[in-house]
């Protein structure tokens, strides 16, 4: 297959909640990041050389002025330091120059870097940012399960930030493409995917621990997978962020060298709904219709979409109810994907981490603790769900 643009990560952009923004004095004044440096580390999934990178601004009120950005090696190649291997910093440009402004709304693309990445390695993005934006329109991914740091000053390519101030989020970098030979899969969904009550800088969210697993394991291997999820999203309305409704062409269809699609997500739908058994019943049929839309606009695009049945919320003190009108829309709408009439594949996250006694709970050992979320061991469960063939190409 000739080499073509391939995504191996992303983040899925979103405005950020007023809780979300770096502390003072990284935010004052009404003004976030001014003179301030940015280091940030993620996983790629695919490797290979040259690499680009994508900025997005798609929440910014005004436009976003970055003054300096490099690509590095973390130390030891570890996720979530703030030192970088020495010798590996190399400078990112736009258009041949340093330098680059994002229109508000926007997303840029970097020019080509001739920076090698392995496949499942750690890489470090710095970015430095002299004039700052307005602290009411930033844009961010607040569930990076991963620390980012930031200093005051420019140093794009320092070796180390001493004294930085360490937040556990993402900003402004939206993805990374690597010019490569591989297939991605993408994954929509809510914080199931986006891995609260995983490890902070342990990369082990359950799309983390099915690319190891497909790239290690006998049989065919998915060369890519890009993690789109959202904490709190919603299929059918905005919320903490954008529904995927509204999303899916952005931040999936958009996704260089996408081949496969898979949709996990619906819990947040079910779980703010009212509980009267007549909303639930309407959330349940709104939600098959979305299923419906969303695979035949994947479909258009020549993309095989998959579907995953929707995990236990017995027990959760928010989405549990004492009728049972919620937990029998999940039941509604898992035996729709089961059937499999609109998506290509199915993937039946529910039967991998229910407990077989109360099929309405999660399994003990598999749960975060809110009875909704998983810990390591559940994301592994899921990861250990997905059938391999799915992926053959």
């Amino acid at each position: 297959m000739a080499k073509h643009w391939t995504g191996t990560w992303a983040a899925a952009p979103q405005w950020t909640d007023p809780a979300d923004l770096p502390p003072p004095p990284f935010t004052q004044g009404g003004l976030a990041f001014a003179d301030c440096t940015l280091r940030q580390s993620v996983r790629v999934s695919a490797g290979g050389r040259p690499v680009r990178l994508r900025f997005s601004n798609a929440y910014g009120a005004t436009s976003l002025a970055v003054t300096a950005v490099s690509v590095a090696r973390p130390r030891g190649g570890q996720a979530g330091v703030p030192v970088i291997e020495a010798g590996t910093s190399s400078a990112v440009t736009f258009g041949g120059r340093p330098a680059v402004t994002v229109p508000a709304g926007a997303q840029l693309t970097s020019d080509p870097l001739d920076f090698s990445l392995p496949a499942g390695s750690d890489v470090t993005v710095t970015i430095c940012l002299a004039a700052g934006q307005p602290a009411t329109g930033i844009t961010s991914h607040p569930g990076s399960r991963t620390t980012s740091y930031l200093l005051a000053g420019s140093h794009a390519h320092d070796e180390d930030l001493p004294g930085a101030t360490p937040v556990d989020h993402w900003y402004f970098l939206s993805g990374i493409d690597m010019r490569t030979d591989a297939t991605a899969a993408v994954v929509v969904g809510d914080s199931l995917t986006d891995g609260r009550g995983s490890t902070t800088n342990g990369n082990d969210r359950w799309p983390d621990r099915l690319f190891a697993r497909l790239r290690s394991g006998p049989g065919p291997s998915v060369n890519a997978i890009v993690n789109q999820a959202l904490g709190g999203n919603r299929v059918l309305r905005d919320g903490v962020g954008p529904c995927i409704l509204g999303r899916i062409e952005r931040d999936a269809l958009d996704v260089s060298g996408i081949g496969w699609l898979v949709v996990f997500a619906g819990v947040n739908d079910i779980g703010t709904a009212e509980a009267a058994s007549t909303a639930q019943r309407q959330v349940a049929a709104d939600l098959i219709a979305a299923y419906e839309r969303i695979a035949g606009q994947v479909r258009d695009r020549g993309v095989r979409v998959y579907g995953a049945t929707l995990t236990p919320f017995g027990g959760n003190g928010a989405y549990d109810d004492r009728w049972g009108h919620r937990e029998a829309s999940r039941q509604a709408v898992n035996e729709w994907i089961r059937r499999g009439q609109r998506f290509d594949g199915v993937i039946d996250f529910d039967r991998a981490v229910r407990d077989p006694r109360t099929p309405r709970l999660l399994l003990p050992s598999l749960d975060c603790g809110d009875h909704l979320h998983l810990n390591p061991a559940g994301y592994q469960a899921l990861a250990d769900a997905v059938p391999a063939l799915l992926f053959a190409t």
